[in-house]
């Protein structure tokens, strides 16, 4: 399983129903690619804020393996919306972090 973890560090005042409405868009794709096997997003709560440099929303997708991963990275739908996403970060694409992970 791949567990395809993304920190965002949205502009100040991105409203809640924004942030939201992109999870929920993200959500949706677990539906449309088969193999998605779950799908979070949370607030940072970490008390390290130097470290957190400001990625202070996280989710995660959990993929069967790399093949879905690789499926959902192609995938327009997923472009779209991570189009949208970066639209709203500080500082564009900078202020996106991957990580893919194997459990």
């Amino acid at each position: 399983m791949i567990r395809h973890i993304v920190a965002l560090r949205f502009r100040k005042g991105t409203p809640a129903a924004t942030k939201q409405a992109l999870y929920d868009d993200l959500a949706a794709l677990r539906g449309r690619i088969d193999g998605i096997l779950d799908f979070r997003s949370f607030a940072n709560i970490s008390v390290e804020t130097p470290l957190v440099r400001g990625f202070d929303d996280v989710f995660w997708f959990d993929f069967r393996d790399t093949a879905t991963r690789d499926a959902y990275l192609a995938d327009t739908v997923h472009q779209a919306i991570g189009a949208m996403i970066v639209a709203e970060l500080e500082g564009g694409a900078d202020g996106v972090f991957v990580a893919d992970v194997e459990l």
